[in-house]
């Protein structure tokens, strides 16, 4: 899947005495946590949680650490690049860079950012090992569906481009083109140090100041701007007959993590929430759409998402189903795309609130995730978004709030879909996709593999 465009690259120091590291300069991972929905901060300070100590060096990094006495502690790396950077003769230089830097240790990895050899011997091992992994990810189809998604909504963008990068351009990528992109994107401002756990702050300050203090702040070029990509209501097909599932995902444009809006999607893409014929079910299950998915065997799995990045994002549904079942799929998704926007109560969507709420404090749990989310937040807003604060924002939506987001986001609206599977299957998408009962506009485009 796509590339935030911040957490371009996460290092991961999993103990101070026996360190472990791998960067994530391809990081696509929407980001769950910190929708900022109202200006109200909490009134009450959760006291267990401790301070996130922020340090800027003369040269714009920033040295952000939480520490909570635990025995061992995660230190990381995030640098405000990636392949939405990236054009069409440089796509996948990124997560070049990511299979390029893999050591270990604070000291090494500022020699990684700054004085890293990059041998054509090693350049030309890693490039065999990404070329392996492309031919896994063809094998894993919910990664199929959701490139074939963001390729169809995306069109002609960074966005819409995958990660790795076709083949050719990893055949052809040469040592120059992984400098120049470090030379071009790894600078002061755009990098953040950060850790979590049993971290000393003034220790960590000190380390940084060492080790990534000669960092570049400014240019030598023209600097990089973030591309636009412009979301297109479309469809993508790829037929196979031999599939006895049809693997289908169905998105409508979303919104930026920063947007006041993406609160209220978060908690509509919780009350959608996910079901698979492992978990069972029935009447009181949150989701209703699991509920009937259960009682009427409408799919095998399927999962709500709200894909975020800087100034857009796709917020839908992927699930899999028997082949002559998609129409039926098709029309309950938007069925009940369509009651979140004007027939949900208030007692449903409180009770998605709390689940959200619950749902984000588990992710923090352990100091690798705290840690994560330091640096993507200090990328993404530049401070520590408190979890009472964010609790706050939640509690704030009202249902009134809840219905006017998914109005504007949902009803009539073009969506994006794309779909592997048998070849009747493209027959029973058609009919559906023109009955689409959220949106009455045509769809603007087809891509058919």
């Amino acid at each position: 899947m796509r590339n935030l465009h911040p957490l371009a690259m996460a290092v991961r120091l999993l103990r101070v005495t026996n360190t472990f590291s791998k960067f994530l300069t391809n990081s696509n991972q929407h980001l769950k946590l910190i929708r900022c929905y109202s200006v109200q901060a909490a009134t009450n300070p959760v006291l267990n949680v401790p301070e996130t100590r922020v340090t800027t060096l003369g040269n714009g990094l920033r040295v952000a650490t939480e520490d909570s006495g635990a025995p061992t502690c995660t230190v990381g790396v995030w640098i405000d690049a990636g392949s939405r950077y990236e054009n069409e003769k440089n796509n996948g230089t990124a997560h070049f860079l990511e299979h390029m830097a893999f050591k270990v240790s604070v000291d090494i990895l500022s020699d990684i950012l700054q004085n890293s050899k990059l041998g054509e011997e090693e350049i030309e091992r890693e490039r065999g090992v990404i070329l392996r992994e492309m031919q896994e990810v063809q094998t894993d189809l919910q990664e199929v569906v959701f490139d074939y998604l963001h390729a169809t909504a995306f069109q002609e963008t960074a966005l819409g481009r995958t990660i790795l990068g076709p083949t050719e351009n990893i055949m052809s990528i040469k040592r120059d083109d992984l400098v120049k992109y470090i030379q071009t994107h790894y600078k002061g401002p755009r990098i953040v140090l950060a850790g979590a756990g049993g971290v000393n702050h003034d220790e960590l300050v000190e380390l940084a100041q060492k080790h990534f203090g000669n960092i570049g702040i400014g240019y030598d070029t023209e600097i990089p701007t973030l591309p636009l990509c412009r979301y297109t209501g479309s469809e993508i097909r790829q037929q196979m007959d031999d599939m006895p599932l049809a693997h289908i995902a169905i998105a409508v444009s979303g919104c930026g993590w920063a947007d006041p809006d993406n609160i209220p999607l978060m908690i509509a893409n919780t009350m959608i929430g996910s079901w698979d014929r492992s978990h069972g079910g029935g009447s009181n299950l949150l989701s209703r759409l699991a509920a009937s998915s259960y009682d009427e065997n409408l799919c095998h799995s399927f999962q709500s998402f709200n894909t975020c990045y800087t100034d857009t994002g796709l917020w839908g549904m992927y699930f899999v189903t028997e082949k002559g079942q998609v129409t039926e799929m098709l029309e309950r998704v938007q069925n009940e795309w369509m009651r979140l926007c004007c027939d949900v109560t208030t007692f449903e969507v409180d009770r998605a609130k709390n689940l959200l709420k619950t749902n984000l404090l588990l992710q923090l749990d352990g100091t690798t995730a705290v840690c994560e989310d330091i640096g993507r937040q200090m990328l993404c807003y530049g401070r520590r978004v408190p979890v009472s604060e964010l609790e706050a924002r939640i509690d704030a939506v009202t249902v009134n709030d809840f219905k006017k987001v998914c109005m504007k986001y949902l009803w009539d609206k073009c969506p994006a879909l794309a779909a592997v599977g048998k070849s009747n299957m493209r027959q029973e998408i058609l009919m559906q996709s023109k009955k689409f009962v959220l949106s009455a506009c045509i769809w603007k485009n087809e891509m058919t593999l």
